[in-house]
């Protein structure tokens, strides 16, 4: 009878994993109608949406970063709110700010920017230290405080911040405890001859870039959920931690990874397994997402540019058994 109850159970959470990975595949679709050629770029910035995450994107302008933000969260019928980050920026901008009121002889909080569900912080490195900084507390804890009240913010909330890696006159590099809080640093590149093509004749249609609703939030709140139940063995944890450890005492690395780092690889990978429509992690979702959640986070001894940073997890990669 237990056994019985016990195939029952697991049939029944294979096609629960299976229908909601459908709806988060349409997800990925349709946000691939809009942004041409960025398939693997979509699927991780997904992968973080539906872990909980947050991105950084680097890269030169005009590629599509904040093309990305937007039919992300009109996928998903989510509110959204831009920054414009600029030297003069101040951290009330985007937490908000108490007004006085007059007629009733009260101070009222106006929210800032922040309370929403998709909050693009474009060129982040353009704002100074201090205001970078409002955005620790936020995305870590889901929540601001202002004026020594905390207030939380939508359960449904993802950041995406973008940067010019070209770029240095005026800019405020992020330190590693603001690039710690991302859970990816992703490039989308050029596209190919072909793609930009088709991007040319797309841009010929009026609307084309645009995308509609396909998922509510609360069918997103609903799969990081269930993103918490994909099971990981433990032996692809152990493989997850000798990754890290292998950061930690490599010969060109001055700064490993974090234990933050590794929680948050595990917690990707589970988005990723749930996207394919899995209730497991494979050592495959690992790999794919090491460099990319780990790229940012080592410190080589030599300047490198992020690129280089993943290629140095991908060389670790290579050299970790993995598990069978």
């Amino acid at each position: 009878m237990a056994q019985m109850k016990a195939e029952s159970d697991f049939e029944r959470s294979e096609v629960l994993t299976q229908g909601l990975s459908r709806r988060l595949r349409s997800l990925l679709d349709n946000m691939n109608r809009v942004l041409i050629g960025q398939t693997r770029s979509v699927q991780l910035a997904a992968t973080a949406f539906l872990a909980g995450g947050h991105v950084l994107l680097e890269d030169v302008p005009g590629v599509g970063k904040t093309l990305l933000a937007k039919s992300l969260a009109r996928s998903v019928k989510a509110t959204f709110k831009r920054i414009q980050c600029t030297p003069d920026l101040l951290p009330s901008d985007i937490s908000g700010v108490s007004v006085f009121n007059q007629k009733e002889g009260t101070f009222n909080f106006v929210p800032g920017p922040i309370f929403t569900n998709i909050l693009l912080a474009d060129e982040i490195n353009r704002a100074t230290p201090r205001t970078q900084s409002s955005l620790l507390e936020a995305m870590e804890e889901s929540q601001v405080t202002n004026e020594g009240e905390t207030r939380k913010l939508p359960e449904l909330f993802f950041v995406i911040a973008t940067q010019n890696p070209v770029e240095y006159h005026g800019t405020f590099p992020l330190p590693e405890a603001q690039l710690d809080r991302f859970m990816m640093c992703l490039s989308l590149g050029y596209p190919k001859p072909e793609e930009e093509v088709m991007m040319l004749t797309k841009t010929l249609r009026e609307g084309a870039f645009e995308a509609g609703p396909v998922l509510s939030q609360e069918e997103v709140i609903q799969a990081r959920k269930r993103v918490q139940c994909v099971f990981v063995e433990t032996s692809i944890q152990r493989y997850i931690v000798d990754i890290v450890n292998a950061t930690r005492s490599h010969p060109q690395v001055v700064l490993g990874v974090s234990p933050r780092g590794s929680q948050l690889l595990m917690r990707a990978a589970q988005a990723s397994a749930l996207i394919n429509e899995r209730d497991f992690v494979q050592p495959e979702d690992v790999k794919l997402l090491a460099p990319f959640v780990f790229g940012h986070r080592i410190i080589p001894k030599q300047k490198f540019n992020k690129v280089c940073h993943a290629e140095i997890i991908e060389q670790i990669l290579e050299e970790i058994p993995v598990p069978i």
